[in-house]
């Protein structure tokens, strides 16, 4: 249908970006990505003054040669995919929904212990950010806890073909029979009803041995290590409780997995704090010198109450500056038609390539659930042993009124400053459990992290405008998320 002449549009919500010479837009209302022709370029900048009527829009587009059927057809798409709105229209109010009780879950993170042969001086669960409250909490997962969680996330996976089980703590391997039995009987728990489990783990790798990497090649179990890089940046935090430094102590185990363990990827996760900035170097220790295959960054979690470990603006913007010359490696890598290994990029670009447009941060409480030693049921490993976040038990199940609350507080159309944010589908809002330990509400936005998303979205956005003027078929690799590598 043709509209009046005299109807008036206005730009619709978009961040518009160019890349390798050529104009784009990102939706943030549909997580969609379009890259602007000539005519739509020129529709838009008439717009940029204020709206104009239907009958002018049709009457430039055909000074400028196009057939006046053609101009209503662009008009109606650029309606469509909401480039341009009609001038009366009114934003719609944000829709803050919660997914039915039986929404099935997908995945679970068993932290098969609280416990930990470390002290790292951040640690959330153990440090000043500690929100847990371990004293007469089981200390160790028990085979029948492990087995019943197994039981509980197939019943739970409703349709699902496949689920997924991360092995946590503490520190994971100080429980390694629990996991060897937990995997043996999801195993065969699946076998029977026709599913299959992918399994992953996080360990700082100070108790690996031989046994250990052979069995977790064998069941392809993928492996996250959480290392700082060099000695003197792993040494500086991540501590035994004597305070001696843990490098020297992993380095030869690292090999060994990275040598031996074929079936997944080894990742490094590496934590920035104060002191430990320098992205680019600790990228290519862990990448060049180790032989990790991927490797993601994340600034250490804290308060504002002057824990020397904290990054302050300096420190933010030389992390930033660093992430930036990464990126810059990755794009290189990638117009020569090579994964990088900076997983910070690979993760952020797949969901530009798949058009995601998040409800919430991530999947804690919605299709994964954290289990405790002692079985309790929370939002995410972060929350696992926190009274206050206990969400049922494996074995009465989810207390859906409690989900509820935490789903629709966490929901990004709660939040009012992520309403007319840009890069609100991929961020909405930020960490649930950072909003907890800075702001004491699971549902309040990530303000502190607000301008870095939106500047690190924006480079993101540019490398997918380069590749996709550069060398599309590049990020075709990530249509399914499988050129995460």
């Amino acid at each position: 249908m043709t509209a009046p002449l005299s109807h008036r549009y206005r730009m619709g919500e978009m961040h518009r970006f160019g890349a390798a010479g050529a104009d784009f837009v990102y939706m943030p209302q549909a997580g969609a990505i379009f890259a602007l022709d000539e005519a739509t370029h020129g529709v838009l900048a008439r717009l940029g003054d204020g709206p104009v009527a239907h009958g002018d829009l049709v009457t430039a587009l055909v000074d400028q040669g196009m057939p006046g059927s053609d101009a209503e057809g662009l008009l109606r798409e650029l309606r469509q995919v909401r480039l341009i709105e009609a001038e009366h229209v009114v934003a719609r109010a944000p829709v803050v929904d919660t997914p039915p009780e039986d929404f099935p879950l997908q995945a679970l993170v068993l932290n098969v212990t609280n416990q930990c042969n470390l002290a790292c001086t951040y640690c959330y669960e153990f440090g000043a950010d500690k929100i847990s409250t371990q004293t007469g909490k089981t200390k160790y997962m028990t085979p029948e806890t492990a087995k019943a969680a197994v039981d509980f996330l197939l019943e739970s996976a409703k349709g699902r073909e496949a689920v997924h089980i991360t092995f946590f703590g503490g520190e994971t391997l100080m429980n390694f029979r629990l996991l060897k039995e937990a995997v043996a009987y999801a195993d065969a728990r699946a076998a029977e009803l026709g599913k299959r489990v992918t399994y992953s783990m996080t360990t700082n790798a100070t108790l690996l041995t031989d046994p250990i990497i052979d069995f977790l090649a064998e069941n392809a179990v993928g492996v996250t290590v959480s290392i700082d890089g060099p000695a003197e940046m792993q040494n500086a935090r991540r501590v035994y409780k004597s305070g001696k430094g843990s490098y020297d102590v992993i380095l030869p185990r690292l090999k060994s997995l990275i040598a031996k363990h074929k079936t997944r990827a080894i990742a490094a996760r590496v934590t920035l704090s104060a002191g430990v900035t320098d992205v680019v170097g600790i990228y290519h220790h862990l990448k060049h010198e180790i032989g990790f295959h991927e490797v993601g960054f994340a600034p250490v979690t804290t308060t504002d109450d002057g824990h020397d470990f904290g990054l302050n603006g300096d420190g933010m913007s030389a992390v930033l500056s660093g992430f930036h010359a990464l990126s810059q490696e990755w794009l290189e890598y990638a117009l020569r038609g090579q994964m990088h290994g900076f997983s910070n990029v690979s993760e952020t670009l797949s969901e530009l390539v798949v058009g995601t447009n998040k409800s919430h941060p991530c999947g804690a409480g919605l299709g994964l659930l954290g289990v405790s030693p002692s079985g309790d049921l929370s939002p995410c490993h972060r929350f696992t042993d926190a009274d206050e976040h206990v969400m049922g038990h494996i074995d009465s199940g989810v207390d859906q009124a409690k989900r509820s609350d935490f789903l629709t507080r966490g929901h990004v159309g709660a939040k009012y400053e992520c309403t007319s944010c840009w890069a609100r589908p991929l961020c909405a809002g930020g960490c649930h459990h950072e909003a907890f330990v800075r702001y004491g509400d699971t549902g309040h936005a990530n303000l502190h992290y607000c301008d870095w998303i939106r500047q690190w979205t924006d480079r993101v956005l540019d490398i997918y405008g380069t590749l996709a003027v550069r060398n599309p078929e590049f990020l075709e690799r990530f249509a399914d998320r499988k050129g995460l590598s």
